[in-house]
């Protein structure tokens, strides 16, 4: 039975695993340090870059189920990083934004985070890194 399974060096989903590990290992110690979860800290970064949205925007931009969304943006906003917003067109729906200690939260470490960035992309050299992240946005566009 053993011989019809990949070997675990040639697995995609052990592949993907170990790299995400060797990428956010040291950046998992520099959000510690600022005080933010790394889901926490996707969701800062997607609000950083895209503006104000609501939860199912959110979650499917930081790659994360609703429910735990949820949790995430009330400790976010007991700690002060984002601003929760009525839909002035709909009042049963909410805007999530982020706040201006959120912003200082990214600023914070944004040095920290870039250079991690910059070592794995040295790493890999500046095209097979292009080529990586091409990869990866082409694999996830595949239906499922």
């Amino acid at each position: 039975m053993a011989g019809k399974l990949p070997l675990t060096s040639r697995s995609l989903p052990i592949a993907l695993l170990r790299a995400r590990e060797k990428v956010m290992g040291p950046i998992r110690a520099t959000l510690t340090d600022a005080g933010v979860t790394e889901q926490q800290w996707r969701v800062l970064r997607v609000l950083n870059e895209q503006g104000p949205m609501e939860p199912t925007q959110i979650a499917e931009q930081a790659c994360l189920l609703l429910p735990s969304l949820t949790r995430i943006l009330r400790k976010l906003e007991q700690k002060g990083l984002i601003d929760r917003q009525p839909d002035v067109q709909d009042r049963r729906r909410q805007k999530i934004q982020i706040s201006r200690k959120g912003l200082n939260v990214i600023e914070a470490n944004l040095t920290a985070i870039l250079a991690q960035a910059d070592r794995v992309r040295e790493a890999l050299g500046p095209d097979r890194h292009e080529l990586l992240l091409d990869l990866l946005g082409d694999f996830n566009t595949l239906e499922s």
